[in-house]
């Protein structure tokens, strides 16, 4: 199959493969600018990415916003003339801030789901940044373009549509991921590129239409190509390289897991995800785990409810700590066997 570039308005990517957003801390600018780097877009997760800021028990929001202009600045050092690009998740608290935050550092390209980002063009305003919107259906596809369109007269630059085998939180019911065959979702996927397409042609603009969830080799891509896709946003392959943000741990973690440890789990902030089973886990269904202050990162996580802390969790999974974590993986973590160059995964996809 012939790969063509991704096309994103006046932005260009020579391999149509987008690197996913991995919080907390899992793509930051190392990962993200070793993809931009090859010829892809790199993409750094704002989800808690000041973790590792001094003042970040004291300050997490104030620390978050300025850890995005520094993964910024370091991705653009890794990769001057490369995409760079952050996902920032609508639930997040204080979501205009992050957005504002993007904006100033000079991204490229701003991806946003996790919720329905309405406001996103207003927040953006006359910026030259991209939006892509992440949707899983096509009737919220449909409902963020109509918005965008009556309210701000003006389309997604791009769209990514994300399916049930993707990592982390995911936009679906626990049991329609308990039932993922059924779903048959390739016929959601193709409602999706033709919906676009139509607001496209409509108004004499192109809209790309990425797939993410479930990609991990190049038959994956040439699979949504096939569809009617532009490009794919993949994830999981990039944790197990040596550019990864993650230890080393993480990484090890993944490559040994089986298929039988990646699970559906509830995750605090009420959305199911999917991650590696582990010793956490397992207390995690027993009960309650006691946890510090709140580090202000969801909007719908109500700390004296909560069964154990979302952000604790991570960034211990994220400096190494892989038994007292939580580890979001991709349906295929399984698969890693051993870690990976970026280039080298790169050149598979070109």
């Amino acid at each position: 199959m012939d790969i063509k570039p991704l096309q994103i308005g006046n932005l260009t990517a020579k391999i149509p493969v987008i690197q996913g957003g991995m919080g907390v801390g899992i793509s930051l600018s190392s990962l993200a600018g070793a993809v931009a780097k090859e010829g892809g877009i790199g993409i750094i997760s704002t989800a808690q990415i000041g973790y590792r800021e001094d003042t970040f028990d004291s300050d997490p929001i104030g620390s978050n916003l300025r850890a995005i202009q520094k993964e910024v600045e370091k991705a653009r050092q890794i990769a001057p003339e490369g995409i760079i690009g952050v996902n920032i998740m609508v639930a997040t608290r204080q979501y205009e801030e992050y957005v504002k935050a993007a904006v100033d550092a000079g991204v490229d390209l701003i991806i946003s789901g996790a919720g329905l980002p309405m406001t996103l063009p207003a927040i953006v305003g006359d910026a030259d940044t991209k939006l892509a919107p992440i949707v899983s259906s096509a009737k919220s596809a449909d409902v963020i373009i109509k918005y965008w369109l009556k309210k701000y007269n003006r389309l997604p630059d791009m769209v990514v549509i994300e399916g049930p085998k993707a990592g982390g939180h995911l936009g679906f019911s626990l049991e329609q991921l308990q039932a993922m065959e059924a779903m048959n979702y390739e016929e959601e996927i193709k409602k999706i590129i033709a919906l676009v397409n139509q607001y496209a042609q409509v108004h004499d603009k192109k809209i790309p239409v990425v797939v993410a969830g479930g990609v991990y080799e190049r038959k994956d891509m040439e699979k949504y190509l096939a569809l009617g896709a532009n490009g794919v946003q993949m994830a999981t392959r990039f944790v197990t390289t040596y550019e990864c943000d993650a230890s080393d741990a993480y990484k090890q973690a993944y490559i040994n897991a089986k298929k039988e440890d990646i699970i559906i789990v509830k995750s605090p902030v009420g959305m199911p995800g999917r991650a590696i089973r582990n010793t956490f886990m397992e207390k995690a269904k027993e009960g309650n785990i006691p946890h510090g202050k709140c580090h202000l990162c969801i909007s719908t996580c109500k700390p004296a409810e909560t069964p154990y802390c979302i952000t604790e969790a991570l960034v211990n999974a994220v400096k190494g700590d892989v038994e007292n974590a939580l580890l979001f993986c991709g349906t295929n973590a399984y698969r890693a066997e051993k870690l990976e160059h970026v280039a080298d995964i790169m050149q598979e996809f070109v």
